[in-house]
């Protein structure tokens, strides 16, 4: 294992993408970089080195970039000058890393500089990848890695992941990157809990009666179907990017904002979640699969229609759930977790709801008074507070309103997107907002024994129509506790 050493940011940048080619690459990472470039935030001496196992010089490789990857930037934010800078630092090497050693790689990188290995390629290459990288010699104190979900399908073969990759890294120069973490939102959630006192006192159990928290998207499985189906909504979404923000909300403050503190918190979280038996996985959790409906007014398959899913398909592309973390500040407040594919529209939010009152002073309001937090994540980004007021005129009638932080209004500053957000952090070493290993295995060991579950009831996902909130069983699971999904 390389030395942990602090790295020097004052050196030369080799950003070098494995899977330079895909998709993620075209959509997100380029655009982010060249956001990061357009705004100075990338060292003057950056190169972007792609890999790929097509036969391609770099003009071909530019050919494709300005094809695949110029479209996913807004026209505000594309300047002719500064793509033409961007695309000079591009390089591309061809490498098949299942067949080649890395030494055409080793020929390009630069000595000395600080290298930024970007693994985003399926989870059974990074082996393979890391201990090439090491073998080429391109690996020291200055070297980070950087780690797309999914990180392993299960425990075990999380644990597998980690142990080979930490042959070659230290665990201070491993980047495990889940771009929820990148979002503005999510992190002003972290200022909003710790860095304001008005919240604090109330922000614990019985003042708080339930939390939601709903990852929901619009589109299908599309040309992920043959990845999907190995996969599933429970690991896809539920166990990295729904615990990572149940994790934000529950965690208790951290002693300061170092990497390790803000972990060790999150990491308490995850190990105070309440473990499922098969009587509670058959009573607090629902799977869903969508069935042929409409979405964006247009009519779309179900999920068994889509292409390369086999027509028997267990898969759930939808999961709700209850669940406890079982410590003094959260004893007995129910978390519901939603995420589903083909759902109404895109929509992920959390909801904060705080108990009612101890005595109905106002009892003809309808559903009682309804005091909730709403930080919502996309497609916009808002922070909403929804307070009972009261209506004008004669008399003491109530109407919920929304104190609403306009975070748009409030600062004139750019607002990152998530991707470019994180590289950043990776190219500066910031290791908060990217997940330890031991909050990766936490996350599995409580989310095996559900997935495990499943397989023992053998029962099939309910159905729900594309373009609907999910199936009707998600709705029963919370309205037995007298809550509905805030929609």
């Amino acid at each position: 294992m390389t030395s942990s050493a602090q790295p020097d940011n004052s050196l030369p940048l080799d950003m070098i993408i494995f899977g330079g080619m895909g998709d993620l690459a075209m959509r997100k990472l380029l655009p982010a970089l060249y956001m990061a470039h357009l705004h100075g935030n990338l060292p003057a001496a950056t190169r972007i080195i792609s890999t790929g196992r097509q036969d391609f010089n770099r003009e071909a490789y530019l050919a494709f970039v300005e094809e695949h990857s110029r479209s996913f930037i807004s026209d505000g934010n594309f300047a002719d000058d500064a793509w033409r800078s961007f695309l000079q630092r591009l390089e591309f090497v061809r490498v098949d890393v299942q067949q080649d050693d890395l030494s055409a790689l080793a020929k390009v990188s630069r000595e000395g500089a600080i290298r930024v290995f970007y693994l985003s390629t399926a989870p059974s290459l990074f082996t393979t990848i890391c201990e090439k990288l090491s073998a080429a010699g391109l690996v020291d104190a200055n070297a980070r890695v950087v780690l797309e979900k999914p990180l392993g399908s299960d425990l075990a073969s999380a644990v597998d992941i980690n142990e080979a990759v930490g042959k070659h890294f230290a665990e201070s120069q491993i980047y495990r990157i889940d771009h929820y973490l990148g979002k503005e939102t999510v992190q002003n959630l972290m200022v909003l809990r710790f860095g304001n006192s008005i919240l604090e006192p109330l922000w614990r159990a019985p003042n708080i009666s339930s939390v939601q928290i709903t990852v929901a998207e619009e589109v299908g499985v599309g040309s992920r179907a043959g990845f999907y189906d190995g996969t599933g909504a429970m690991r896809d979404m539920v166990q990295n990017h729904l615990l990572q923000l149940l994790c934000i909300v529950a965690m208790e403050p951290p002693a300061s904002l170092a990497p390790d503190a803000v972990r060790d918190e999150k990491l308490k979280v995850l190990r105070s979640l309440r473990r499922f038996n098969l009587a509670a996985i058959a009573r607090d959790t629902v799977r869903g699969q969508y069935i042929r409906g409409a979405s964006g007014n247009q009519a779309v398959p179900g999920y068994l229609e889509e292409k390369n899913v086999p027509p028997d398909s267990g898969t759930e592309t939808f999961v709700a759930l209850r669940t406890y973390v079982d410590t003094w500040r959260w004893s007995k407040v129910p978390f519901y977790l939603r995420t589903g594919k083909r759902m109404e529209r895109r929509s992920s939010k959390i909801v904060v709801e705080f108990a009612n009152p101890p005595f109905p002073l106002f009892p003809e309001t309808p559903g009682g008074v309804a005091n909730r937090l709403v930080i919502e994540l996309q497609p916009e980004e808002a922070i909403k507070l929804q307070v009972m007021a009261k209506q004008p005129g004669s008399g003491m009638h109530m109407q919920q309103v929304e104190l609403n932080l306009d975070l748009h209004s409030a600062f004139t500053q750019r607002r990152a997107e998530a991707y470019e957000r994180l590289l950043i952090d990776v190219v500066r070493g910031r290791l908060t907002h990217f997940m330890r290993r031991d909050e990766l295995e936490a996350a599995w060991e409580w989310a095996d024994p559900i997935i495990n579950g499943w397989g023992a009831l053998n029962e099939k996902p309910r159905s729900y129509a594309a373009g609907t909130w999910g199936p009707s069983e998600s709705f029963a699971l919370l309205a037995r506790d007298g809550f509905s999904w805030f929609e």
